[in-house]
C-alpha cells in the first residue's frame, strides 16, 4: 500500500459556492500549513487540534513578509487528525470557493508543496485497506453518489452503513464454527465425539443454503433499484403512446399529432416513480409501412423490447382491437406488461376481458385504464408498476438487497458449495469433504467483504471510483 500524501478536487468541476481539495496522508498537515495563513499571516495549522476548523488564505509565495499580495482564495480548513478520518490517515480539506479555476489553481499549489495527485478512488481504497470500511462498503460510496432513485439511495446506505456485512459476517462465524468444530474432532476423536453431528450439520446447511438464496433472489431486485427499470412504451399508432410519457414527464417531451407515424425514433427519458426510476423509451406505433424511415423506427421499437425489462402496452380504448395489437403480443413474449387503456375521457369499447383473452398464459394481467391527454389514471399505473416489479415490500423480504454483480457472484460461488456439503450429507461422505466444501463457502463470502481478494481485483475496482473519492 502507498503510503505517500495524495490530493484531489473531491466536489465536483463546475461553478459553485463551495469547492473542496482533499489532502490525505502523513505530510498533509505540514503540506497545508506552508501555504494557509491566518488573518493576522500565521501559520497555525500544524498547532490546531483535530476535527476543527480554521478561517484564513491559500497563498503562493515564498516571501512570508508579502504574503498577502499573493492570496489565492479566502478558505476554510477542516482538521482531521489519523485515525479519526475518511481515511484514517491524516487528512485536511481546503474548503474554497467553488470556482473550476480557482480549484485547479489550489489544487496545482498542493501539489507543488509536496502531494501527489490522487488516483481514481485512492482515497476511498485507503479507507478499505486502513480498515475502515470493508470492500463492500466502500462500494456502497459509489452506488450512493450514483443513485439514481430514493430506493437506490436508501439502499446503498444501507449498505455503507454495514447491513449486507453485519449479515455476511453472521454466516461466516457460523460457518466457521462448523469447519472449527469438525477439524478439532477428527484431531481428538477421544474427547469431541461426531455421533449425530450430520443431522445438525444439515439442519445448519440448510439454513445456509435458505439465507443466501434469499440474498440471490434479491439481486434481481436490486438491480432495478439500483439501474433502474428499464420501460419501453409499444402500441399501433395513435394508441396515444407519446401522451402517454408526456403525461408521466409532465411535460411536452414527445411531439403529439393526428397523423400516423409521427415518432419515428426513439425518444428516451428518466422518471422517478414512487422511489424508482424508469428509463423510458417512447418507441414508434408498430404498423406494416412501405416509409423506410417509419420501418426502420419499427424495427427499433422491437429491438428495444427485447432488452427491455418492462413494457408499457398502450392501446386505444375507443378503437376495436385487431391484428395489430396481436401482432406487438407476438413480441412481448413472457416479459412483465403493463397494459394502458388509454383515451378514457372517450367511449371506451375494449373491455377488460377482451384484453385478458390475449394474454392467456399471464394470469395476474395488470390493467391501468388512463387519459394520457387529460393525466388521469397515472397515479394508478404508478402502483402497478411498483406492485409488478417489488410487491410494496422489497425491504422485509430479505435480511439485505443484492445489488452488485460481483457481490451476486460470489454468493452464487458460496450456495454451490454449500450444496456439495448437502449432497456429502446425503451419501454419509467422510466429515473432512464438508470442511473443505465448508471452506470453500466460507472463501467466497470473503470475497464480498475484501478478504481473499488479489490487489489486482481491488485495484480494478475502485479505478471505477471518481477521482476526488
Amino acid at each position: 500500500m502507498k503510503t505517500d500524501t495524495i490530493a484531489a478536487i473531491a466536489t465536483a468541476l463546475s461553478d459553485a459556492g463551495i469547492g473542496i481539495v482533499r489532502v490525505s496522508g502523513p505530510e498533509s498537515i505540514s503540506i497545508v500549513n506552508r501555504i494557509f495563513y491566518n488573518a493576522s499571516g500565521k501559520k497555525i495549522l500544524s498547532q490546531k487540534d483535530s476535527h476543527t476548523v480554521s478561517h484564513g488564505y491559500i497563498v503562493d509565495t515564498p516571501d512570508e513578509n508579502s504574503w498577502r499580495e499573493f492570496i489565492l482564495d479566502e478558505v476554510m480548513v477542516v482538521l482531521m487528525k489519523a485515525p479519526r478520518s475518511y481515511t484514517m490517515e491524516d487528512t485536511v480539506e481546503i474548503n474554497c470557493h467553488g470556482g473550476v479555476l480557482l480549484l485547479q489553481k489550489v489544487l496545482q499549489l498542493v501539489l507543488r508543496t509536496g502531494a501527489r495527485l490522487a488516483e481514481p478512488g485512492e482515497f476511498t481504497k485507503r479507507a478499505f485497506l486502513n480498515g475502515r470500511m470493508d470492500l463492500s462498503q466502500a462500494e456502497a460510496v459509489m452506488d450512493v453518489i450514483h443513485s439514481q432513485s430514493e430506493l437506490a439511495l436508501s439502499s446503498s446506505m444501507e449498505q455503507l452503513t454495514g447491513k449486507l456485512t453485519s449479515v455476511i459476517k453472521d454466516l461466516r462465524e457460523q460457518i466457521l464454527y462448523e469447519v472449527a468444530f469438525i477439524e478439532s474432532a477428527l484431531d481428538d476423536p477421544e474427547h469431541i465425539s461426531l455421533d449425530g453431528y450430520e443431522e445438525k450439520l444439515t439442519e445448519k446447511c440448510d439454513s445456509f443454503i435458505n439465507r443466501i438464496e434469499k440474498l440471490i433472489l434479491s439481486a434481481d431486485n436490486g438491480r432495478l433499484i439500483s439501474q433502474g427499470i428499464q420501460t419501453v412504451i409499444l402500441g399501433r399508432p395513435n394508441a396515444g403512446k407519446s401522451s402517454l410519457l408526456n403525461a408521466i414527464l409532465g411535460q411536452e417531451r414527445a411531439i403529439v399529432t393526428q397523423v400516423p407515424g409521427t415518432t419515428r425514433d426513439i425518444l428516451q427519458e428518466t422518471v422517478r416513480l414512487n422511489g424508482i426510476a424508469l428509463h423510458m423509451a417512447d418507441t414508434a406505433g408498430i404498423r406494416y409501412t412501405e416509409d423506410i424511415v417509419e420501418q426502420i423506427g419499427v424495427d427499433k421499437a422491437k429491438e428495444y423490447a427485447e432488452k427491455s425489462d418492462l413494457i408499457l402496452f398502450v392501446i386505444d380504448g375507443s378503437e376495436i382491437l385487431d391484428e395489430r395489437e396481436k401482432e406487438i403480443i407476438s413480441f412481448i413474449g413472457q416479459k412483465p406488461v403493463i397494459v394502458i387503456v388509454n383515451k378514457t375521457d372517450l367511449m371506451t369499447i375494449v373491455s377488460d376481458e377482451q384484453i385478458k383473452s390475449l394474454f392467456p398464459d399471464k394470469k395476474d394481467l395488470k390493467i391501468a385504464r388512463i387519459s394520457a391527454s387529460e393525466g388521469t389514471g397515472i397515479d394508478q399505473l404508478e402502483e402497478q408498476i411498483q406492485e409488478l416489479f417489488f410487491q410494496g415490500a422489497i425491504k422485509e423480504n430479505a435480511e439485505a438487497i443484492i445489488t452488485n454483480v460481483r457481490h451476486r457472484e460470489a454468493l452464487k460461488e458460496a450456495y454451490d458449495s454449500l450444496l456439495l456439503v448437502r449432497q456429502g450429507l446425503q451419501v454419509h461422505m467422510p466429515e473432512d469433504f464438508y470442511s473443505i466444501d465448508l471452506m470453500g463457502a466460507y472463501t467466497a463470502l470473503g470475497y464480498i467483504l475484501g478478504e481473499e481478494l488479489g490487489e489486482d481485483l481491488v485495484q480494478e475496482i475502485f479505478s471505477k471510483f471518481c477521482m476526488g473519492k
